[in-house]
């Protein structure tokens, strides 16, 4: 695949993996969810990934992100985006900014909701000229029929849908790296379900 994605030309955004936004979503079981985003953050950390991480509202009934986070990225989650109730990330100057000075046009984006959270930045960075890959199963919606509205919607606009172990897959290209190694160890969680 000549338009791979990997450590070396992407990078990942995480957001508002929230602990009171989680509890909104429907349409994939919270467990699977929680285990897909911090499988995610593992890649990442793993990979050398240069990563984003925001939330929206902290201090209010979204809550604050999840406590895994700050323990497998810790500098990312120090230098957190923290925004005051924007819905679209990419309208948030500090984080448009964060983003651009990651110098990477490939980006991964996981949002907690797939319909409000992931949607609007993955529109956004599209028509900005990125590549975009929505990881859909590290999110999800209230409901089955908004998280397809909002998957579709997404992929009529230029972005690429995922999933979680197909990304890492794709990230790793070899099991038999030390890195691969680490990487088979993370997902294997979601491989037994």
């Amino acid at each position: 695949m000549k338009n791979r994605f990997t450590a070396d030309n992407a990078a990942m955004l995480l957001i508002d993996h929230q602990v009171g936004t989680m509890g909104w979503v429907k349409s994939i079981p919270f467990s699977v969810m929680k285990r897909n985003a911090l499988i995610l953050a593992s890649t990442a950390k793993i990979l050398k990934l240069p990563a984003v991480l925001t939330s929206s509202m902290e201090d209010h009934a979204q809550g604050p992100l999840l406590a895994e986070l700050e323990s497998i990225l810790p500098k990312e989650f120090a230098a957190r985006i923290q925004r005051l109730g924007i819905v679209n990330a990419m309208d948030d100057e500090n984080f448009a900014a964060a983003v651009r000075s990651l110098g990477r046009k490939k980006l991964i984006i996981a949002g907690v909701t797939n319909d409000v959270c992931t949607v609007y930045p993955a529109l956004t960075l599209v028509e900005d000229g990125y590549e975009v890959q929505v990881v859909a199963d590290a999110g999800g919606s209230p409901n089955s029929l908004a998280d397809d509205i909002s998957l579709r919607r997404m992929e009529r606009g230029g972005v690429t849908l995922t999933t979680t172990v197909q990304l890492v897959a794709e990230m790793a290209g070899s099991w038999a790296t030390p890195e691969g190694g680490q990487l088979i160890q993370t997902i294997m969680p979601a491989l037994l379900g």
